[in-house]
């Protein structure tokens, strides 16, 4: 009788409370749904992609001769050849010759292990005859085939033997590709961004601008591509599948998000930093360049670097502008032929072998250690040099 005559107490907060309870219960289950999507994405990858870093070698001994030098698949016998990569079989002539082996002369050699052979220890789908199998095992018994630590997926390029693929050539032409791109993006992003916010009138044509970089944000990637093979191949004739077309397709790309992201971080000093520097007697000039720029560093760093991580991860526009392509050698110039990480693991995931899929994962997990890393320099960045007014 009092709570009915209490003003206070309204009949439909019991009703609002539950619907605010149900709307919590949708959220928290549309949260564990993305961490159990992630969980197992990330379970996946762990599992396909750990196996990778791990490789099987056979031990091999003959007696160095002509016939091994002239025909290196003879140093093994008929019924071994299957085990060992022929990729190691074929660079065997130069291997004894830097070892300085000499003819009569008997060594042993831990050789590379055919990729069925490895698929074979690791318990994956394998294509060895029943024979096989029982040689391997045998051969594992008595400490002949083991496994060690597989050095050669950082240390060699794209290969067509799935054991002899590895990520170097990738590597470095990713690293080339983000060179060219930081080093236009960059300062052209901040510089845009610097005019935009500090000298720039507030006029039609600024805000036509503004307008038009803040909708690039969300041009889909594979269109700077585009944009990169009509302009800077055919137009300006830059060669294709270069680090440098490569590196300016995604400078274009990341520009936006620099300009969008370093406006932001101007536009977080306060005014009476800029009212203070011309109470002084300032210039303008002296105002941004002094005062104005260094305070809002961080936020520019952080940014460039989580635009740049983007940009790394990218494959749609560099598979327009022909970064795709085969590439076992590594670059020395930004003008020679390259790869880039994810059009590597996009080309091994497309492989028929079964080695292929615990390299593509294995490369996935490279790849996304590598932006863990850049997110977190920028995470520290920020929290350095943040400054709280």
């Amino acid at each position: 009788m009092i709570e009915q005559n209490n003003p206070f107490i309204v009949e439909q907060i019991a009703k609002r409370n539950k619907k605010g309870e149900r709307f919590e219960y949708i959220a928290l289950s549309a949260l564990m749904i993305c961490i159990a999507f992630l969980t197992f994405f990330l379970y996946t990858l762990i599992k396909d992609g750990l196996p990778a870093f791990k490789q099987a070698y056979v031990k091999v001994e003959f007696t160095l001769s002509q016939e091994i030098i002239k025909n290196p698949y003879s140093a093994v016998s008929s019924q071994l050849r299957p085990l060992v990569s022929r990729a190691w079989l074929r660079n065997l002539p130069a291997r004894v010759k830097n070892d300085k082996i000499e003819i009569g002369q008997s060594v042993s050699y831990w050789a590379l292990s055919s990729s069925q052979t490895d698929q074979y220890i690791k318990e994956n789908y394998n294509k060895l005859t029943d024979n096989q199998k029982n040689l391997v095992d045998d051969m594992v018994k008595n400490g002949l085939i083991k496994q060690q630590f597989n050095g050669l997926f950082f240390k060699t390029g794209d290969s067509k033997i799935p054991e002899s693929a590895g990520l170097l050539s990738a590597a470095i032409g990713t690293i080339m590709t983000m060179l060219v791109t930081m080093s236009l993006a960059l300062p052209l992003g901040v510089a845009t961004a610097i005019y935009l916010e500090e000298f720039a009138k507030d006029n039609k044509f600024t805000q036509f601008i503004e307008i038009n970089i803040n909708n690039l944000n969300a041009v889909p990637s594979i269109l700077f591509g585009l944009l990169g093979l009509a302009v800077f191949i055919n137009i300006f004739g830059v060669p294709r599948s270069s680090p440098l077309v490569g590196g300016m397709t995604l400078a274009l790309m990341s520009l936006p998000v620099i300009i969008v992201s370093s406006r932001s971080a101007l536009r977080a000093v306060p005014a009476t930093i800029r009212q203070a520097g011309f109470g002084l007697g300032l210039t303008k000039l002296q105002i941004v360049k002094d005062h104005v720029l260094p305070l809002a560093m961080p936020g520019i760093l952080t940014g460039s670097i989580i635009a740049l991580a983007q940009a790394m991860g990218e494959t749609a526009p560099l598979m327009i502008v022909g970064m795709i392509a085969f590439v076992p050698d590594a670059p020395e110039t930004i003008t020679q032929a390259a790869t880039v990480m994810p059009a590597q693991i996009f080309t091994w995931s497309g492989m028929p072998e079964r080695m292929y899929v615990e390299k593509t994962s294995a490369g996935i997990l490279v790849l996304l250690t590598i932006m863990l890393v850049l997110n977190s320099v920028a995470i520290y960045l920020r929290k350095k040099f943040q400054r709280k007014w």
